[in-house]
């Protein structure tokens, strides 16, 4: 008899295998190149795929960049190498991998222990206690595992390659950007881009100029990234190309405040801070205004950020009650970042991350402007000069010179470079000792100091402005993932008229739907016909998609066709005059009079009216008609 656990996997596979073949069978999406067996990790949206993707999209520059005027940007996919080497990319854009050791077939180290792990916990129901708190700990701390301690845990859970069950080799680290190069030569190595964020920063200068030297402002940037993933999986949730749409919002650091917070603080939703997840307790249903007054999101501007981004998710029909927002551990945020909250969805494939919400603080600007020698700073005037204390550091490049030769300007600047706990402690030494020892990075070893090569000192100046790295908060929206999220909330299955079969139907809102309405003559007759194409010129000329039938299929079938693909509304043409309009999910109809079809479909359809305005408006019964 199967347990609790493996009823519940066997569910999910099952509903989600009704999802993926209904998607395929209308071809919202299928796997790239199929007829030469398809690419793992790539796949092509269709006719339906593309228009809900369309509208997804036209509603977050909407909701984003329209609502708070930020400034959109388009940038190569293409990226030269010394973009990503200032990144971190080139160097830290890694998963751990490992090989079938007989056949050369790589995994994602992490996602077999995962797997494993889960596995464990869901169909071993007379595992003792302790050995599922142990489990339970590898899962929690899974992304902070070293190589050395991921290769342990598989040698000790004895995890051998799922398909042949050889063994595997010790994991190693795998670059997951696609290399090419630019030009011809094959001198100038670059990157097909991993994100699309680093368009942004690299136009920080421009962008600053462009928006009159003020701060704070955004930047938008929708288009594909690329990841050359180890062993993709999860249909569109893990894939090699995909679409991203992301902000960065530049702050002063000294000012995280936002001018609108109060329009989203009262929202409450579930929220999953570390210390729940650490502690082993649910998420729960928390008011933002409160999470960001107690600290638990670090600032207004990220609670901001926070709190649109689950209006845009539950806008678009993704079911409230399956969104969390959880914050990242410790040992998940990068050193540099002040707080990071991700947007997880709940499906069939478990919680899934599909928006990230970051405070990255100074990071990427700091790196490109090391790397570039640009400086990528903002600027605040003063009203009246003020006198402040600066650090002046200043290298004696005759002295330096002599000392280190060619070395000399690498010297000179690791010292202009330094802090001012640094720079003074030197300043100490120098004056007790004569000499001090100093780490030159760039040269990669240590160099002495004499007191005659380097003056050090503190001066009081007039300051007339001050000059600052801004701070970023970084809102990264994975499309393909909500989309797929989008689906699986928005299926479900009905009986059929006689009740001999389920129909499948998508409940996506109007303002995501593929086709907004449909036009059916209920017969085939030249008459009706010519009253379908008068509303169909009339939908064209409002801008609403639709889809026209006149095949002689009963309508209780072309209303599960267009179901299916989750039209909101059906226009049967049944006289010459007036004409009914079905909603799907109640299949409730309204007469309307042919002229007055387009402005009913579109009042409705952009949201300035309710199906239940219609309802009131044209007196309709709140029953569906039999079809």
């Amino acid at each position: 008899m199967a347990s609790n656990g493996d009823s519940n996997v066997t569910n999910r596979d099952a509903f989600r295998q009704i999802v993926v073949n209904t998607l395929e069978r209308r071809l919202f999406y299928v796997p790239s190149f199929k007829i030469y067996g398809g690419v793992a990790g790539l796949y092509d949206y269709g006719p339906p795929g593309c228009a809900v993707k369309a509208n997804v999209l036209a509603f977050w520059r909407q909701h984003f960049v329209l609502e708070e005027n930020m400034l959109e940007v388009d940038c190569p996919c293409v990226t030269p190498e010394i973009v990503l080497k200032a990144s971190g990319h080139v160097d830290k854009f890694t998963d751990l991998m490992v090989k079938d050791e007989k056949t050369g077939t790589c995994y994602r180290a992490d996602h077999l222990l995962k797997d494993f792990c889960k596995d464990k916990l869901e169909k071993d129901v007379n595992m003792a206690a302790e050995k599922a708190a142990e489990l339970k700990h590898v899962l929690a701390v899974l992304d902070d595992l070293s190589a050395e301690e991921l290769g342990e845990k598989i040698k000790e859970y004895a995890i051998v390659a799922p398909d042949t069950k050889n063994s595997l080799s010790d994991p190693y680290p795998f670059n997951l950007m696609f290399q090419t190069s630019i030009g011809p030569s094959g001198l100038s190595p670059g990157f097909m881009r991993p994100e699309t964020a680093q368009g942004i920063f690299v136009n920080f200068k421009d962008l600053y100029y462009y928006n009159g030297n003020k701060l704070p402002f955004a930047a938008a940037q929708i288009g594909q990234a690329f990841r050359n993933e180890i062993s993709p999986r999860q249909g569109l949730l893990r894939v090699r190309e995909f679409t991203l749409a992301e902000i960065e919002h530049f702050v002063d650091p000294d000012d995280k405040s936002h001018p609108k917070f109060s329009d989203v603080s009262t929202l409450e939703f579930l929220m999953f801070p570390r210390e729940e997840q650490v502690s082993g307790q649910p998420a729960k249903r928390t008011c933002l205004g409160e999470a960001v007054s107690k600290g638990t999101v670090n600032n207004e501007t990220l609670g901001y950020f926070i709190g649109r981004v689950y209006l845009f998710l539950t806008y678009l029909g993704i079911d409230k009650d399956r969104l969390r927002f959880r914050q990242h551990l410790a040992n998940e945020m990068a050193h540099y970042a002040a707080d990071c909250w991700d947007a997880e969805i709940e499906c069939s494939f478990g919680w899934i991350e599909c928006v990230g919400i970051a405070d990255r603080s100074a990071y990427d600007l700091r790196a490109h402007t090391d790397k570039s020698g640009v400086p990528l700073v903002a600027h605040e005037k003063f009203a009246e000069p003020r006198e402040v204390e600066k650090l002046v550091i200043a290298p004696v490049k005759k002295e330096l010179g002599l000392a280190f030769k060619g070395d000399q300007r690498m010297v000179c600047e690791a010292l202009e470079a330094m802090s001012e706990k640094e720079a003074m402690g030197m300043k100490a030494n120098l004056e007790s000792k004569g000499e001090v020892e100093f780490n030159v990075c760039t040269l990669a070893k240590d160099v002495t100091i004499k007191k005659n090569m380097v003056a050090i000192s503190k001066e009081i100046k007039k300051e007339h402005q001050r000059v600052f790295t801004p701070s970023v908060i970084e809102p990264s929206f994975g499309i393909g993932r909500i989309i797929y999220c989008l689906y699986e909330h928005s299926f479900y299955t009905r009986p059929s008229k006689t009740g001999d079969e389920q129909l499948n139907v998508f409940r996506f809102p109007p303002l995501v739907a593929p086709i907004k309405c449909t036009v059916f003559p209920l017969v085939q007759n030249q008459e009706y016909e010519e009253v379908a194409k008068h509303i169909a010129h009339s939908l064209t000329a409002a801008g609403i998609s639709y889809k026209i039938d006149i095949t002689g299929t009963s309508i209780g079938k072309r209303y599960a066709r267009t179901d299916e693909l989750g039209v909101p509304f059906a226009i049967t043409v049944d006289s010459t005059s007036s004409v009914t309009i079905r909603e799907r999910d109640s299949k409730v109809q309204i007469r309307v009079d042919v002229v007055e079809v387009a402005s009913v479909v579109k009042e409705v359809t952009e949201g300035q009216s309710t199906w239940n305005d219609m309802l009131s408006k044209y007196n309709a019964p709140s029953v569906p008609d039999d079809e």
